[in-house]
């Protein structure tokens, strides 16, 4: 029986190339898409947005951190496609009782193209994964931004304030913006107005996800530390790490050149 090793070095056993997949996290669930597996997907969550007609059509199996346990089982799937981050222990650790569920662990580019490899070779999608790699690839090497000396502050929730820190996908996709991040926190500390000004970012970044902000937050920082430059950004090409990143370098550029 073939094994397959996830990013949290767990063997996962699979008997034959999977043909009832779930994906609990969107990025990956995008990705699968993309590969063509539009048949064996059977379940996705309610956050999983990409492909529009997919989301749609798909049966969905709760929320990333609220998952519907029975209605996996119902659905009686052959893999499971999970992130350590992104669902919650418990819920896998139950849903490991009954299939074969495979973990992946990103927090930088590199961890996100193995992510892709591994998938592919885990669905039968060698080829096509690798063609992906590639051009994710060839579109960050062409990514030439000089490192500028801005200081970012990048939100990713209100009330309490949640900053991306160190050790996170986003920062390492900060830092493919030539941008340095105004927190050395790991993770996702939370903030408040005080440690704002004391960390002194020039940029304040607001992450359309997880939580939505608007202009009108923009406004509501702009009060707290008026000389920093706000600018409300598409939360997806920062911290969605599959199929996505192709057209992240892109977007990347435009920002800068409005940031520079």
């Amino acid at each position: 029986m073939p094994v397959f090793y996830d990013q949290l070095n767990r063997g996962v056993n699979l008997p034959s190339v999977p043909k009832r997949i779930i994906s609990v996290v969107p990025s990956q669930t995008e990705l699968l898409f993309y590969l063509g597996l539009d048949e064996e997907i059977i379940g996705i969550t309610k956050f999983c947005i990409h492909p529009a007609d997919k989301f749609k059509s798909t049966t969905k199996i709760g929320g990333t951190k609220q998952l519907d346990i029975a209605k996996i089982i119902s659905l009686k799937p052959d893999l499971i496609i999970a992130n350590k981050e992104e669902n919650e222990r418990s819920q896998l650790e139950e849903l490991m009782q009954h299939f074969p569920v495979w973990i992946s662990d990103i927090s930088d580019l590199d961890g996100a193209l193995q992510m892709i490899a591994g998938v592919g070779a885990l669905v039968g999608k060698h080829k096509e994964a690798l063609a992906l790699n590639n051009n994710i690839s060839l579109k960050f090497n062409e990514l030439k931004l000089a490192p500028l000396d801005l200081h970012v502050a990048y939100f990713i929730w209100r009330k309490p304030y949640m900053v991306a820190g160190k050790n996170t996908f986003i920062d390492d996709m900060l830092q493919k913006c030539g941008l340095v991040n105004a927190f050395e926190k790991e993770r996702y500390p939370e903030i408040d107005a005080l440690l704002l000004r004391e960390a002194k970012p020039d940029v304040i970044l607001l992450s359309s996800e997880p939580y939505p902000f608007k202009e009108k937050h923009i406004v509501e920082l702009k009060a707290i530390i008026p000389n920093a430059v706000i600018k409300l950004v598409d939360g997806e090409m920062f911290s969605w790490y599959g199929s996505r990143l192709l057209d992240t370098p892109a977007y990347f550029n435009t920002l800068i050149s409005e940031l520079i």
